[in-house]
């Protein structure tokens, strides 16, 4: 069964995140496609790659993430959300 069978609408790919066994499988990022890699980052399973600075604390304080697992807005942390679009 292919992905485009199970997702119908707009709404469900908006919606859909990597399982939990697929982002803590030992699969290389390589390997993971670019949403499902982007869903385990945004989860806080895998480490983040890029050197941006973000305000993580409430301190104001701007800290790298490069190398840390941090979570994003959708799911509890403190990153925030810039692929929305709205």
């Amino acid at each position: 069964m292919r992905v485009d069978e199970l997702l119908e609408s707009e709404e469900d790919l908006e919606d859909w995140a990597a399982s939990r066994s697929l982002c803590k499988s030992s699969k290389p990022n390589s390997a993971l496609g670019a949403s499902a890699l982007a869903s385990c980052k945004s989860q806080g399973y895998r480490r983040r790659s890029h050197k941006r600075k973000f305000k993580l604390s409430a301190k104001g304080k701007r800290q790298g993430v490069e190398g840390k697992k941090v979570k994003g807005k959708k799911y509890g942390g403190p990153l925030p959300d810039y692929g929305s679009g709205s």
